[in-house]
């Protein structure tokens, strides 16, 4: 079953009066368990279709769906619940509150989501990610690959269906690269998961079922390397 599909999706931006075509037709599914990746060279057109994939901005044309909810052609207000229900986010940074603990950074997603939406344990998730000795520690006093393995675990917190991963690595050594990601890769396939993830660096790919590439607003499969 696809928990992301893209169908048919452009988006153009007008510069003046020219048109600028960011994301050219594109069509495209994750399925439950599935680790894609998306590569490409910068200003390619991988951010603009990771915000269309999570609901941050509308395509020009075609839909968006996520486990099954149309969520490109709703309102805002609608939109904005299908993300916090349906959507987890892992960015570069790792975007963690400086002034809050590690288990106190879930309260923030307690907060904004709705309150009788069911949450993953919080210590559990600490402990499957192997940081579950850092709980009351603050982000500033933990090394770059645990900052990120507590932007993982807050990402799947609120047991979304779809992770999308904007350059998780980027910050991080060789060794704690292979290890976010393996982690990602586990965390897809345990809990069953659709996790896109946008990277420069060609070295993870191998923990990806499918590689896609996008150049110049166009995304290619490029590599699968499902069985």
């Amino acid at each position: 079953m696809s928990l992301l599909e893209l169908s048919h999706v452009t988006k153009t931006f007008e510069d003046g009066n020219q048109k600028i075509e960011a994301l050219k037709a594109t069509s495209f599914s994750v399925d439950k368990g599935e680790f894609v990746a998306v590569i490409g060279p910068s200003g390619s057109g991988k951010s603009t279709f990771l915000t269309i994939a999570g609901g941050l901005q509308s395509p020009s044309t075609g839909e968006v769906l996520v486990n099954g909810h149309p969520l490109s052609t709703e309102k805002e207000k609608v939109r904005a619940s299908l993300r916090l229900k349906e959507i987890g986010f892992i960015l570069q940074a790792s975007n963690l509150i400086p002034f809050l603990t590690v288990s106190d950074q879930f309260v923030l997603v307690d907060k904004i989501g709705e309150k009788n939406e069911p949450k993953m344990d919080k210590m559990l998730l600490l402990k499957d990610l192997g940081i579950a000795d850092l709980a009351q520690k603050y982000p500033a006093d933990l090394s770059g690959g645990q900052r990120q393995r507590v932007a993982i675990a807050r990402a799947l917190y609120h047991n979304p269906s779809v992770i999308l991963a904007d350059e998780p690595t980027a910050s991080l050594d060789s060794e704690k690269a292979f290890e976010v990601v393996e982690i990602l890769a586990r965390e897809t396939k345990e809990k069953q998961k659709a996790t896109v993830m946008v990277t420069h660096d060609t070295r993870l790919l191998d923990y990806c079922d499918k590689v896609y590439e996008m150049r110049d607003g166009e995304l290619s499969l490029v590599r699968s390397n499902k069985n």
